[in-house]
Formats: structure tokens, C-alpha cells, sequence
């Protein structure tokens, strides 16, 4: 019997209005009306083009089979085929049940950070492919694209009318006086947050949170959330189903204040959830904040903001909204660091200890889990939960194992770590005594480990082919996260595929394996509930369900590179199959180094 699912419904054209009016009121007071003309007018110009399949309000918004492939257009190489092409045939001839949607990141032209410094956003590189090339993808499966919203390359056309003074762009950037106080402002980098410009009217200077590349755009002029509601709006007509919105957390400035997770940036969200909600109801938000797991978490409605800062709700006060009218996901942040942490310092309970804190969500939100992408493994998220004697000997460790560690600016000035870089196969290559026999073993823990947890789970390319640290790719770019963005050759690919005896191989077939078994499986529904086993803490024990016909998973998890002993009093009695071997379970004394069990009560 499977879960009660959330569906996606409409929002009539007067609960719209209403919600817009709100949102537009807290943005930008007394322009409110203005701007909600406006944003109406845009709507109804691009309401003919919107995908008739999401409008109808009776599909859910997810289910057991929601698994996605996180992958750059161009991982994958052949020739003078359009990689986006590649991509899909590769998708069709390896994996043709084995994720419900991909995750294709920026392919749009752009002129640094692999795409994260956008100078187009209707178009496509033309050394991907065309729009044509993600249709297909779409047609497949839920195609998820990248919202690059906080700032745009300064090639862009909107920054050269700024040059020059023209609009649109002339007002499209934040000046700012370099003698300002903005020692308040978080920051996610080590480069000046203020960046000189020469411009005919002399020169200035402009925010740039990212890089001097990457212009941060002023969201208090309404004419730029405009602009990208329309970009949104556009993507959906092209077939995407799920928008994730870059760099969310630092969209808003306000000086004297830390500028992330400001009010305003939550009203925007909203105002965007509003938007699909109206326009294409099945749409979903995804937030992308590498923060703390608290201010996480404000992006699903369950904090408040106060001051500029988060405010725990009150005791007997509600968690969230009865209807969240904020982002459907987020990510896990802290899940890659503390399973890293946990499967080289083998114990669990750090880990569990997070788990256990985990809110219970309102109908309609979730979590994306992933171990691995296209950035680094962030060391902000582990704030609160590990001291910091332990993540400098994690972060010592990765070093050993010939990663890398990026450095962000902290409000004294100084320079901290913000995230490791390195692919997460080599980082699973032993524990804190050095490199062992278990990498595979390790490895596939971790991944067994984040597809049994609730949410939508996440691969990363280069987690299901068993990547090597790229340290050519770091040296030719000078750019730490090159180390994890490696461009397979499609034939050497296939070959390390085919052949026998191969990490890539094991891995690949491993995880393709766990992945058919995941899908078919209801008590990994993302809103079927979780708990966590008590353990020792070489072991972790994450029970799914029950549901409501009393099925129910256990998934067990041996962290450590020793065998351990498996007394649950959960396992006493007949009746637990083995998922993985579809048998039923002949009960275990004990659990080999990594192990791992999916363990199935039936209704």
C-alpha cells in the first residue's frame, strides 16, 4: 500500500495576486502595484508556452522512483557528437531505468567557474548542444536546470550596458562606496567582496561575492527579479521540472547587515514559489545553501527571521506553515561531510546524532541527499556538530589523500576553510590510520548509506564512475574544483566499463544494482518516515516506515574497517528478506568491514 503523496495544485489567479501582492509589498513597498502589473502582463505572455503536462494538478510530486543524476553537459566526450547528445545516449544505453531525472549543470555560454558565470541565459553553449539536446532529456525525465540568479558574467550584455550606461543594465549592479563598513557581510570566498570597475562616468565599484567575474545583480530593482522570472518561465517552456536557485542564501543586500538569508531573499523565494505554483503547479524549487544546518533549513518555512538573523520558533508554536509557500527542497549540506567524517574516523554517532535532529517536514517539502557534486564537500555545514580538532584532522587527512582545501573570508578578515576538494571515491581511500585495502568497499558504504535516507537521493557522475582526483584538470585551470570535474572520453569510459576488474566497473554495476532496487521499493518514498536505531557507534541503523499496511526497512550500515557484531532486538524473530537478494534474510552474527543490509518487513 503505497504512501498518501502530495499533489501539485494550481494556484487560481486570485490566490496568485494575493500571494504576489504580499510578497511585492515587503520588496518594494510602494512600487507595489507597479510591479505586480507588470509581472502580470510578462505571465500572460508566456502562459501559451507553458508545459500542458504540469498544469493539470493531479501528479505527484514524488515518489520511491525519484533518483537523479547530477552531471556538466560535457562529462562526457565522443568526437564531434554534441556531448548533450552523448549524454543522452550514454543515459539510455547504461542507465535506462536507473534515474528519474538529471541534473544538467549551467550549459549555458559562460566565462568562468564551469559555467557559474552565465554571459546568456536563453541560450545554449554551442559546444554542448541546443535546446533541442535538453528537450530530449526532458522527454526521459525530469530535467533539472540551474537558476544562476545572484550575479552574471561581467561579458554579459547587461554588463555592457552598465560600461557604457545604457539600459536595462545600467541599473542592474550594486555600487557601492569602498570606504564602506561591510564587515558584517558573511562571505563565501577569500577575494575582495568589492570590485573596481572603469566605466565612463570614472570608476566604480560594484559587489561581487563570487569572484571580480561574477557581478552580483541588484534584486532591489524590480526590473531584475522581472527579468528572471521571465528566464524562468522560459526554462519551464523548454522542459524543465525542477529550478534549482543558485546561491540563493546572498541574493539580497542590505549594508551594516551579514547580507545572507536576509528577509527580503526569502520573500523573493516565495514570490517565485508562487509564480510556478500559478504557471506550472508540479514545478519544484530546490535551494542551493551551503550553510549551517539551521539556516538550511529556513529555506522549507521551519525558522523565522529576525534582525537579519535566524530566530528558533518558540516552544508550542508552530513548526512551518500548514501549506509551505517557500522552496519544496533542499540540500542535505551537512550529510557529506559528517559521513566523510564518520567512515574515516569509524564511528556513527556523530552522524546519528545529526539525523536524530532532523525536523519533521510539512506535506509538501523534502530533502536532496548526495555525498559528491560539482563543487567541494563543504566544512561550514559541520558548525555545531564537530569540534574543530576533528575537522582539522579530516581536513588534514584529505589532504594525505590528495585533495585540497578552499578558503573562504570570515568577518575578522581572516581566511578559514569553506570546503575540500576532492572526488569522493579518493576520499573514501582510508581511514585515519592511512590508505587501505577498503576504498570499494568504503565507497559503496557511503553511497548504500545516503540512498536509504529520506529524501530524493543525488548521484554525482563522477561518484558512479569511481573517479581519480583530476590534478591535470587543477593544474591547466589553476582552479581547486577542477580536481572533481574531470571530462571522460566516452571509449575510455566504456572500456574501464567493460573491462574486468575495474573500480569503475564495480562500482558502476554496484550502484546501478542498489539503484533498481531503491526505485521498486515504497518504503523509500521520500515522505515515509525515518528513524534512527540505537547503536553502537560502529554501526548505523536507519529504519524506513512503517508504512501505513505496517511495511517497513531496515537499512544497517557497518562503518568501520572490522567486522561487528549485529545484536538488534529489531532482527529477533522470522519474516526480514533481504532486499538486495530478494531472499529471506538467513540471520547474521555479525557484519563484514562496510557492509551493508536493506532488510524488509512486509506488511
Amino acid at each position: 500500500m503505497p504512501l498518501p503523496r502530495s499533489l501539485a495544485h494550481p494556484l487560481d489567479e486570485a490566490a496568485f495576486q494575493t500571494r504576489a501582492r504580499e510578497h511585492l509589498d515587503l520588496l518594494y513597498g510602494p512600487r507595489r502595484e507597479e510591479v505586480l502589473r507588470r509581472l502580470l502582463t510578462r505571465l500572460s505572455h508566456h502562459r501559451g508556452a507553458m508545459p500542458t503536462a504540469t498544469t493539470t494538478g493531479d501528479a505527484p510530486l514524488w515518489s520511491e522512483r525519484d533518483q537523479w543524476l547530477i552531471t556538466y553537459g560535457d562529462s562526457l566526450l565522443d568526437g564531434d557528437t554534441p556531448p548533450l547528445a552523448v549524454l543522452r545516449d550514454f543515459l539510455e544505453a547504461r542507465l535506462p531505468d536507473g534515474f528519474s531525472g538529471v541534473h544538467v549543470l549551467p550549459f549555458f555560454p559562460w566565462s568562468s567557474d564551469d559555467g557559474f558565470s552565465v554571459i546568456h541565459y536563453r541560450e545554449v553553449d554551442p559546444a554542448l548542444g541546443d535546446w533541442c539536446h535538453l528537450r530530449r532529456l526532458a522527454e526521459h525525465g525530469d530535467l533539472i536546470v540551474d537558476l544562476v540568479l545572484n550575479h552574471v558574467s561581467r561579458e554579459s550584455l547587461w554588463f555592457v550596458d552598465y560600461l557604457s550606461g545604457s539600459l536595462p543594465g545600467r541599473d542592474y549592479f550594486i555600487e557601492m562606496d569602498p570606504a564602506s563598513d561591510l564587515s558584517a557581510v558573511v562571505r563565501p570566498r577569500s577575494s575582495p567582496l568589492l570590485v573596481p570597475v572603469p566605466t565612463r562616468r570614472g570608476t566604480r565599484h560594484l559587489w561581487a561575492t563570487f569572484s571580480e567575474d561574477q557581478i552580483d545583480l541588484n534584486f532591489a530593482n524590480p526590473d531584475v527579479l522581472l527579468e528572471f522570472i521571465g528566464i524562468l518561465l522560459f526554462y519551464l517552456a523548454q522542459g524543465a521540472r525542477v529550478i534549482r536557485l543558485d546561491a540563493i542564501a546572498f541574493l539580497w543586500k542590505v549594508p551594516g547587515t551579514p547580507c545572507i538569508h536576509l528577509p527580503e531573499t526569502h520573500e523573493v523565494v516565495r514570490l517565485l514559489r508562487a509564480v510556478v505554483d500559478h504557471m506550472a503547479p508540479g514545478t519544484l524549487l530546490l535551494t542551493e545553501t551551503n550553510v549551517p544546518h539551521r539556516e538550511n533549513l529556513s529555506y522549507l518555512g521551519l525558522h523565522r527571521l529576525s534582525g537579519g538573523g535566524l530566530e528558533r520558533l518558540s516552544d508550542g508554536q508552530e513548526e512551518g506553515p500548514a501549506a509551505p509557500d517557500e522552496a519544496h527542497l533542499v540540500y542535505q549540506f551537512p550529510l557529506p561531510p559528517l559521513l566523510l567524517h564518520t567512515l574515516t574516523s569509524g564511528e556513527a554517532a556523530t552522524l546519528a546524532r545529526w539525523l536524530e535532529s532532523l525536523p519533521a517536514l510539512p506535506p509538501g517539502c523534502s530533502y536532496v541527499n548526495f555525498t559528491a557534486s560539482h563543487d567541494g564537500i563543504g566544512v561550514r555545514p559541520l558548525e555545531g556538530w564537530l569540534p574543530d580538532h576533528e575537522v582539522e584532522a579530516l581536513l588534514e587527512l584529505m589532504h594525505r589523500f590528495g585533495g585540497f582545501v578552499s578558503m573562504r573570508t570570515d568577518s575578522l578578515g581572516r581566511d578559514i576553510p569553506y570546503e575540500i576538494n576532492i572526488t569522493w571515491f579518493e576520499a573514501m581511500k582510508g581511514t585515519r590510520r592511512g590508505a587501505d585495502p577498503w576504498q570499494v568497499e568504503r565507497f559503496l558504504c557511503s553511497q548504500h548509506l545516503m540512498l536509504a535516507l529520506q529524501g530524493i537521493p543525488a548521484l554525482y557522475v563522477h561518484s558512479l564512475t569511481a573517479t581519480l582526483n583530476d590534478l591535470e584538470g587543477v593544474e591547466r585551470s589553476g582552479r581547486l574544483r577542477a580536481i572533481n570535474r574531470r571530462r571522460w572520453q566516452r571509449r575510455e569510459l566504456e572500456e574501464l566499463l567493460d573491462s574486468r576488474n575495474t573500480p569503475t566497473r564495480e562500482v558502476f554495476l554496484a550502484l546501478t544494482r542498489r539503484l533498481a532496487v531503491r526505485r521498486r521499493e515504497p518504503c523509500f518514498h521520500p515522505d515515509a518516515t525515518q528513524r534512527v536505531v540505537p547503536t553502537p557507534p560502529a554501526l548505523l541503523v536507519v529504519e524506513r516506515g512503517p508504512l501505513p499496511d505496517g511495511r517497513r526497512l531496515l537499512a544497517i550500515h557497518n562503518v568501520t574497517d572490522r567486522r561487528q557484531p549485529l545484536e538488534l532486538d529489531l532482527l529477533d524473530g522470522p519474516g526480514w528478506i533481504d532486499l538486495l537478494e530478494d531472499v529471506p534474510w538467513a540471520r547474521e552474527a555479525s557484519l563484514a568491514p562496510y557492509r551493508s543490509l536493506w532488510l524488509l518487513a512486509p506488511g
